[in-house]
């Protein structure tokens, strides 16, 4: 029984151990055209109410999944401390296939039971005019001296959705994410104004170029460092992405589109590029126009990772407030389709994070805002995070199985062993005769 136990957690250790390997950086997400947006599975559902009175709570550092309908504005409930720094973001959906028109979007917000708005902002389609997955954020944050929003206690998470007449009439999909800030280092003060001026010149580009399979959604993602990186995309498809981008450190990038031989037509807006920061809150975006030659679009220079970010008035100058994962992502229009064909086009993305570290405001472990060894890694790596997890979980499985297999080799040698011991014959005077006893020779076990 017990070896047969034993040979059994090995195989079970090598099956794991093989499927663990199946989940390669890359091999997940395959350039054959547009994929449904992978939500995260931990995504807990929850319903948005017509009435604050009747809404859900959403826990801190767990993610939700919820729909919302053309017209409808729908609340969510926080229970905050007074000195939680809060943090909650919507991805808005739309189905793949379907139409949204110029200003279609989201808006969220944070308030407090009087409806006083702690901060918003909004999620809209703008000139790149088809379905992709869109992000904003709202926040409350503890500011000395204010007293808006400044209490503990509940408060109100609203998200309404605006679309024209001409757009699809269906649901979009929500996912929903709380994050709390960590507290501050006790000390000196950080400043209270955002920095005037930082250097926004381009850095040199990265050369090398390397193959790197985007994922399809913030949670599958795929890691990138500094780096120029090899992918292709599907007319109608999303591609994601994130880079580590540590505090005091500058994120720069470029997407550019490969030719194509089968036409010259001209699209404008058939590519958009997006940066998302580690709250999911939008920090920038641009377009790009194309007509069958290589084009490229790039990002404009964003200022390095600081805290006292947040008190620019100018979104994207605000947005990049904090350290950690920051999100690219890049969606075909469908239209390219029309003119191109169905087949995916060669995209290059150039990434480019500069400047050296410095230390965390944070007291404690920064959770999501913040930037480890082990994410310089998977960024070099090419891991997201379900294929790090999957990794983690190969070296665990591959542990207990050498040690169930160093179990189960010293248990057979010991066994082996003690057989040996078992058919030595004992020691004969020389030149005794050995009589076998009678029924034939002696047993041997």
């Amino acid at each position: 029984m017990n070896r047969q136990g034993n040979r059994g957690r090995v195989a079970l250790a090598a099956i794991a151990a093989g499927c663990a390997v199946a989940a390669l950086p890359g091999q997940a997400h395959a350039a054959d055209g547009p994929a449904a947006y992978t939500f995260d599975p931990a995504a807990a559902s929850v319903r948005g109410a017509e009435t604050n009175a009747d809404a859900a709570e959403l826990k801190a550092g767990s993610v939700y999944r919820s729909s919302i309908k053309n017209g409808q504005k729908l609340y969510y409930r926080l229970e905050l401390g007074d000195r939680t720094d809060a943090y909650v973001s919507a991805v808005a959906v739309p189905k793949a296939g379907g139409k949204v028109a110029y200003g279609d979007g989201i808006t969220i917000s944070i308030r407090d039971l009087d409806d006083t708005r702690c901060s918003s902002e909004d999620a809209a389609f703008e000139s790149a005019e088809f379905p992709r997955p869109i992000a904003a954020y709202a926040h409350r944050t503890v500011e000395e001296g204010s007293t808006t929003c400044a209490a503990g206690g509940t408060y109100n998470v609203l998200i309404e959705r605006e679309s024209k007449a001409t757009s699809s009439p269906g649901a979009w999909d929500l996912e929903l994410r709380h994050e709390t800030e960590p507290a501050l280092k006790a000390g000196k003060p950080l400043p209270t104004e955002a920095p005037e001026n930082w250097p926004s010149a381009s850095p040199t580009p990265p050369t090398g170029q390397q193959k790197r399979a985007g994922g399809s959604g913030f949670h599958d993602a795929t890691g990138l460092a500094s780096g120029e990186w090899v992918d292709a995309i599907a007319p109608g498809q999303t591609r994601f992405y994130r880079v580590p981008v540590d505090w005091g450190q500058q994120i720069f990038a470029t997407a550019a589109l490969s030719n194509s031989g089968k036409s010259t037509e001209y699209l404008g807006n058939a590519l958009a590029l997006a940066l998302d920061n580690p709250a999911r809150g939008h920090v920038d975006d641009a377009t790009l126009s194309y007509s069958g030659t290589p084009s490229s679009v790039a990002l404009d220079p964003l200022p390095p990772v600081a805290y006292e970010n947040r008190y620019d008035a100018a979104s994207d100058i605000s947005a990049m407030r904090f350290a950690g994962w920051y999100y690219l992502s890049v969606t075909l229009s469908p239209e390219v389709a029309e003119h191109y064909g169905d087949e995916a086009l060669g995209l290059t993305l150039r990434v480019k994070v500069v400047n050296d570290r410095k230390p965390s405001p944070y007291q404690g472990d920064a959770g999501v805002f913040g930037v480890t060894d082990d994410d310089r890694d998977m960024a070099r790596s090419g891991l997201s995070a379900p294929e790090a997890g999957a990794s983690d979980t190969m070296r665990t499985v591959a542990a207990a199985g050498i040690g169930a297999g160093s179990v189960l080799v010293l248990g057979l040698g010991a066994w082996t062993l003690l057989a040996r011991r078992r058919t030595v014959p004992a020691a004969v005077p020389p030149g005794a005769g050995v009589q076998p006893p009678p029924g034939g020779p002696p047993r041997t076990w």
